[in-house]
């Protein structure tokens, strides 16, 4: 059997329903088709089950990507978190402002899902889950619909095919290199993926000195080097590494192999504080044990810090000792990979992808969105604003 739409979107992600329903809202017929039983099963699990849905702030700067910085620019413009809030309140779901402009649902992430299901039903589009896609090619080159996608539930033919796949993390949720199998099949060029939003792992001497310490949680500011961005988030210390939101905002603007730097007392002025604890005669882990657990300060302290009051150190102590509680540089042995990694950095080459519409440059009709493009957020509803603004984009053209 052939089935003949307008546009054909793969993936009922985010990203590809949102895509959907402004195509639909456009007049055009769509077909989402989706290989999972479910639809949005990320979406689902977002946000601790209440989907982070967007960021009041999200603009260009808080995007990781190989290609130019500016790529994102014209998406996030055209399509604002303000726009999407406007939506979530016409379908009546409460929502709540979280520190750094994030937005919740306040019941479930379910609300969310709903929402893009109703918006999609409104406008004609048909979905089809658990739908095998077998192939992708531009069979018909001078047809009005020359794209034709041969599936398990028969061949769709369409004008324009949008690849809304999503990129590699959370395999068991379904994730699969699919949409980087397309672009490559299409000569696109395609920034090797890897885990991005991840928690780190010890090499084998910190983990005999921390891995004990797991659970235990404390505010740092956290950067990669150079001109990269500080997050000032919490550090949680596990069994087998580093995670919380300060090392998974680094995890993604870390160059693979590089080590990364942690102000473990941010927002104190550590001179001063030290000065302070000298008149106490305090040793470092009797001054730690005040801000810190006090098994954190023991285990940070046995890193070769003198076990004696802070009145007897010299200048020259005191000063590495700043330097080590302002920048505690950790080599990772490297992270907890795709099953613990929020997303995937990495993806189809912006340069490929016109940034008004994310349609290929080389290839007419054939538009990537979403995680399946090299655009990765910064943790807190970003990656759903690029969701929406990237679906927007190619739902408004396709």
């Amino acid at each position: 059997m052939t089935h003949e739409f307008d546009v054909i979107v793969l993936g009922g992600g985010a990203a590809g329903l949102f895509c959907a329903r402004v195509a639909g809202l456009n007049g055009r017929s769509v077909a989402v088709l989706e290989h999972q039983a479910r639809l949005g099963n990320k979406i689902l699990i977002s946000g601790g089950g209440r989907c982070n849905f967007t960021n009041l702030g999200a603009t260009a700067a808080n995007y990781v990507t190989h290609g130019s910085p500016h790529f994102p620019k014209s998406a996030l413009a055209r399509y604002t978190p303000a726009e999407f809030l406007q939506l979530v309140e016409s379908h009546g779901i409460a929502w709540h402002e979280r520190k750094h402009r994030q937005l919740f649902c306040d019941q479930s992430s379910r609300q969310i899902l709903g929402m893009l299901e109703a918006e999609c039903a409104d406008v004609g589009v048909r979905i089809h889950t658990q739908c095998r896609i077998e192939s992708v090619l531009r069979a018909h080159p001078s047809d009005v619909r020359p794209w034709e996608v041969t599936t398990s539930k028969g061949t769709f033919r369409a004008s324009s095919v949008v690849v809304a796949v999503g990129g590699l993390s959370f395999p068991k949720l379904g994730a699969t290199p699919f949409g980087y199998g397309i672009a490559r099949q299409f000569g696109l060029r395609v920034i090797e993926p890897r885990p991005g939003l991840v928690p780190l792992t010890w090499l084998p001497d910190d983990s005999a000195r921390f891995a004990d310490l797991s659970g235990v949680a404390i505010e740092c500011e956290t950067h990669a080097g150079g001109e990269t961005p500080r997050f000032r988030e919490a550090v949680l210390f596990t069994h087998r590494g580093l995670s919380g939101p300060a090392i998974l905002q680094v995890s993604s603007v870390r160059q693979p192999g590089a080590p990364i730097h942690v102000n473990l007392l941010p927002g104190i002025d550590i001179p001063a504080w030290l000065t302070d604890r000298q008149r106490c005669t305090q040793t470092p882990r009797q001054a730690l044990r005040t801000v810190w657990p006090d098994r954190l300060a023991q285990a940070w302290c046995s890193r070769g810090i003198p076990d004696r009051p802070l009145a007897q150190f010299s200048r020259k102590d005191l000063e590495s000792l700043v330097a080590q509680l302002e920048g505690w540089t950790i080599q990772p042995a490297g992270d907890e990979g795709y099953p613990k990694a929020e997303v995937t950095l990495g993806g189809v080459d912006t340069a490929e992808l016109s940034s008004k519409t994310l349609e290929s440059r080389s290839v007419p009709g054939l538009f990537f969105i979403g995680e399946v493009v090299d655009i990765t957020g910064w943790l807190g509803g970003f990656n759903f604003q690029w969701a929406w603004a990237s679906g927007h984009a190619a739902g408004s053209a396709a």
